[in-house]
């Protein structure tokens, strides 16, 4: 692979940044690789998220889906946290091309059992390794959306991200729903034709991965370039994921971060795949995630123009997420009363009229509160500082521990815990959010905006800063 060597600003070397040549097509832009991470993940967690929300991976029992879900989540909790120094070695090709290699493999695992259901191996060593490859592609991901944009616009590229990326979770509930349209409301796992139509996806998101520059080409439309210092090292980076445990930002947001994936199991498992036939499980998806890039739209609208103080936005972005959160998880609450044993024998089909409109409306709901629950968190992050290496860090550090929550979600529900319980569980880990994140927002989150420019390097040699540490960019 060829060695890059990054720019790196120099103490009075340079004025004022020279403003960059206007343009939506220009690809070195912030604009031109967030909406090229976006595409990413349309392809590959956008697909994931489609077949994980037909419930069971897109099979009846949900016992394989369970335990592969729960190697791919622990082993994304090891490695989103490890994700930001990898990303900060690697960069972020590189980083995401071999993360993004692991989706395709984990369908085909799922494709396998399709004709070989006594067998669980092939999906939990598919589920392991894909929470290596997860934890690498959104080390990545959070790294390109929280240190890329211009601070004043960075909810809005923040809900541009999570459109299209909730977009291929919108056209992967398409693909289930009408491939398996004709089979009505009888009770199957989902067809071949729909796990190759998902591999077939996947295989053209890691295709996109190759085209992503390095982080020290990346330059706003004020000449201001989107990454400061691009250097890093093994040990540096060691030290830095082990100061994140003791970093009082990264404890507060601790919380919020187990609970963010922590309801998905319930959601995916309980909600959608007990009460409705496999193709309103489909169509509930589209919808489901369609409502969440309402959510985000909304939401990054809030928090970059809602008021002048960039304080006060995330606090107000933070009261609408409780009274929204409180409101929907009291709606699913009432939802549960109906079928607290777990057992519903008559399924929902989505011809059956007003019958349909209550649990589907509960079920869109929720997706908008999610998406809303987490662009609020990775704005957040984004305001803590704009430093790209420590975002990324922090990015990482809330994948993992998103994902050590969602490891034991899945277990929850393989030991067949109360739904209720479940219910109360994931309510309990949203409202307790509520104040940690504004809390957060109110002691990290400044008002000023002239950090949209990176500060300059306090070294005053480009030779001498390359002796501390090697280069990050090997694509």
């Amino acid at each position: 692979m060829e060695m890059q060597q990054p720019q790196v600003d120099v103490e009075g070397q340079s004025s004022s940044p020279a403003p960059a040549k206007p343009g939506l097509l220009r690809f070195n832009s912030p604009l031109a690789q967030v909406c090229l991470i976006g595409l990413v993940c349309f392809c590959l967690p956008g697909m994931y998220n489609a077949l994980n929300g037909l419930g069971g991976g897109g099979q009846v029992d949900h016992t394989a889906a369970d335990n592969a879900n729960t190697a791919l989540y622990a082993c994304f909790a090891v490695f989103g946290v490890l994700g930001g120094a990898i990303h900060n070695l690697l960069g972020p090709r590189t980083t995401l091309f071999l993360g993004s290699l692991t989706y395709p493999l984990y369908v085909a695992a799922f494709l396998n059992y399709n004709h070989r259901p006594g067998s669980q191996v092939f999906p939990v060593i598919a589920g392991a390794l894909l929470g290596v490859g997860a934890g690498f592609l959104w080390a990545a991901q959070g790294a390109i959306m929280t240190s890329y944009p211009p601070p004043n616009l960075r909810g809005t590229y923040i809900s541009l991200f999570w459109c299209l990326f909730s977009l291929g979770s919108v056209l992967g509930g398409l693909l289930p729903l009408s491939l398996n349209y004709r089979r009505g409301s009888k009770v199957a796992s989902v067809n071949d034709g729909t796990y190759i139509a998902f591999m077939t996806m996947m295989l053209v998101g890691v295709a996109l991965t190759l085209l992503f520059l390095p982080p020290h080409k990346i330059v706003r439309d004020d000449g201001s370039r989107a990454t400061g210092v691009t250097y890093s090292s093994a040990a540096t980076e060691a030290g830095e994921v082990l100061r994140l445990f003791a970093d009082w930002k990264m404890l507060l947001v601790l919380v919020p971060a187990w609970g963010s994936n922590f309801f998905y199991t319930y959601q995916f498992n309980n909600v959608n795949g007990l009460l409705f036939t496999l193709r309103t499980k489909g169509l509930n998806n589209v919808v489901y995630w369609g409502a969440q890039m309402l959510g985000s739209v909304g939401l990054g609208y809030l928090l970059d123009f809602g008021f002048a103080s960039r304080r006060k936005r995330g606090l107000v972005g933070v009261a609408v997420f409780a009274v929204l959160g409180t409101a929907i998880w009291g709606g699913g609450f009432v939802n549960q009363l109906r079928y607290t044993d777990g057992k519903w024998p008559d399924l929902i089909d989505f011809k059956d009229g007003r019958r349909y409109a209550g649990p589907f409306l509960l079920y869109c709901s929720y997706g908008l509160l999610d998406a809303m629950f987490q662009s609020l968190i990775y704005w957040i992050i984004g305001a803590l500082t704009n430093d790209s290496q420590v975002l990324s860090r922090y990015a990482g550090f809330y994948k993992g521990v998103q994902s050590a929550g969602a490891a034991v979600s899945w277990q929850v529900d393989f030991h067949k815990t109360p739904l209720m319980a479940q219910l109360i569980v994931n309510w309990g880990l949203i409202t307790v959010s509520y104040p940690l994140l504004a809390l957060l927002v109110f002691l990290a989150v400044k008002d000023d905006e002239d950090s949209s420019v990176y500060p300059r390097s306090r070294t005053t040699n480009t030779t001498d800063r390359r002796k501390l540490s090697a280069p990050t960019t090997f694509h």
